[in-house]
């Protein structure tokens, strides 16, 4: 037996399966990442209190000479522990590590891969479909969350699928459904486009707010930034459905129909949902990158074939 393993061994430390376990749960409740587990680090402490360590768990150091520089190394033995569960993950392709990661997100964290995020869905016994309204992210849909967010914005835009679309698998299409809400979302910073609604589910797995089709999905409406909008969800069946459209200097029109609703129509208590924006030129919250703009195309397609004028 090593020295490490004779440490872990007297100290009673977990199994090194059984912290691999709790770190995928516990991506899984920070939206699939977390930071390096250095010290001070509260997530270090959190997992440690999800095994109940004591404070000599926590804290004893573990030794080792660092043969490149001929010197000797001090580590926390559950840091250790903690770092050694991630990269047995890693190099299974459950998580990336914090190196590889801070190539797409610019922040030292390791996160979850669709592989572990499917392994942690069936260890929890959560159907794979609520991956469509969880708002986890896995490294593959991060990664063409910034392919949308970064693509460049063309002068002679069409917002519909002209070309034929390749066959994807089931995967596939999950990840560019993903990857689309999420570019969108993080682009309106998490909050209504119309409302400014803002706020997300107690567990913090759910955003209220959705990423809109501005030209419609069955209308072959593309799955870019440019044809997206942040919305919550009753502006979000108002926009659908017509009451509500965009102009292209991005303010907003409410459909003329409003003039012959019942007065008791459209109300959560005093509030009137539509009729806020007809007595003021409303000017939508917006991205704070231009180039991601909602499309003129797009929004003008909106007026003219979805809004009721």
């Amino acid at each position: 037996m090593s020295y490490e393993g004779k440490m872990l061994k007297d100290f009673n430390m977990p199994a090194r399966n059984e912290v691999e376990e709790e770190l995928l749960v516990t991506l899984f409740k920070n939206n699939g990442t977390i930071k390096e587990f250095a010290t001070g680090e509260e997530i270090v402490n959190e997992i440690a209190d999800k095994f109940a360590l004591n404070i000599n768990q926590r804290t004893v150091v573990l030794e080792r000479i660092y043969r490149k520089e001929n010197r000797i190394v001090k580590t926390p033995l559950w840091h250790r522990l903690l770092y050694r569960a991630a990269d047995s993950l890693a190099k299974n392709r459950f998580v990336t590590r914090p190196t590889e990661t801070i190539h797409l997100t610019n922040k030292k964290e390791w996160m979850l891969t669709e592989k572990g995020y499917d392994k942690i869905l069936k260890n929890l016994n959560i159907p794979k479909d609520q991956k469509e309204l969880l708002s986890i992210k896995s490294f593959e849909v991060q990664t063409l969350a910034k392919e949308l967010a970064k693509a460049k914005r063309p002068d002679h835009y069409i917002p519909f699928d002209i070309k034929t679309k390749p066959r994807r698998t089931a995967q596939e299409v999950s990840i560019r459904k993903r990857g689309f809400r999420l570019a969108v979302i993080e682009a309106y910073d998490c909050k209504c486009a119309f409302c400014g609604l803002k706020i997300n589910s107690p567990d913090a797995l759910k955003w209220e707010v959705e990423a809109a089709h501005i030209v419609p999905f069955g209308k072959s409406g593309k799955d870019d930034i440019l044809n997206g909008i942040a919305l919550c969800r009753l502006h979000h069946w108002a926009f659908d459905t017509g009451w509500l459209a965009i102009k292209n200097d991005y303010t907003m029109c409410v459909s003329s129909k409003i003039n012959s609703l019942s007065p008791e129509y459209g109300k959560i208590n005093q509030y009137d949902f539509l009729g806020v924006f007809t007595n003021q030129a409303t000017k939508i919250f917006l991205p704070e990158v231009k180039d991601i703009y909602p499309h003129e195309s797009a929004i003008s397609w909106h007026r003219e074939h979805i809004f009721y004028h």
